[in-house]
């Protein structure tokens, strides 16, 4: 995959397939110490030690509809290319923990990509989770939290409707904007 946001997107929907109903992104970089890390926590049934152990081999998947899984392959594969770390925690009955951190400025880190454009299309197409995403530039962050939307626009009201989907969209370009000054990610 040639960017993060789309590592995230797969990463997200496996916690999904998972059967998560809060998932937790955070996205941080901080210059001074050359770090872009990635966090994905999710409350989801969790893997067993042989999955934990498996996970990580581009050749299991737990899926039926291919005999691959590379997302998480690649991922780690992508963070330590760049002298960055990778780790994933789970338990079972309790939901799995990943965390990625690249060197930012290590010239093989791919881009982060549209991240705004991934966030959006996990938060309305499965409003039924409670998200909570955080992206930070050094001491600059905001937070999307759904449940915060729920509780202003109420739960019969769908994120997918065109008002509520632009509220989020617009949440999410601008403050990134904001954090990012004039720094590109």
């Amino acid at each position: 995959m040639p960017e993060i946001s789309l590592n995230i997107l797969d990463v997200t929907e496996n916690s999904i397939r998972a059967n998560a109903d809060e998932i937790e992104i955070h996205i941080a970089a901080q210059t001074l110490e050359d770090t872009l890390s990635l966090t994905i926590s999710d409350n989801g049934v969790g893997m067993s030690k042989e999955q934990l152990e498996r996970v990580q081999d581009p050749f299991f998947t737990t899926r039926t509809t291919r005999k691959v899984g590379l997302g998480i392959p690649f991922l780690k594969q992508a963070a330590e290319s760049t002298g960055g770390s990778f780790s994933i925690d789970s338990q079972m009955g309790k939901g799995t923990n990943l965390e990625a951190v690249f060197t930012l400025s290590h010239i093989d880190r791919m881009p982060l990509g549209d991240i705004s454009a991934t966030i959006f299309a996990l938060v309305v197409f499965n409003e039924k989770i409670h998200f909570k995403y955080t992206y930070q530039l050094d001491d600059k962050k905001f937070t999307l939290d759904t449940k915060e939307i729920r509780e202003i626009v109420g739960e019969d009201i769908s994120f997918q409707q065109p008002d509520i989907s632009k509220f989020i969209k617009d949440f999410l370009e601008t403050n990134k904007r904001d954090v990012d000054g004039y720094t590109l990610l």
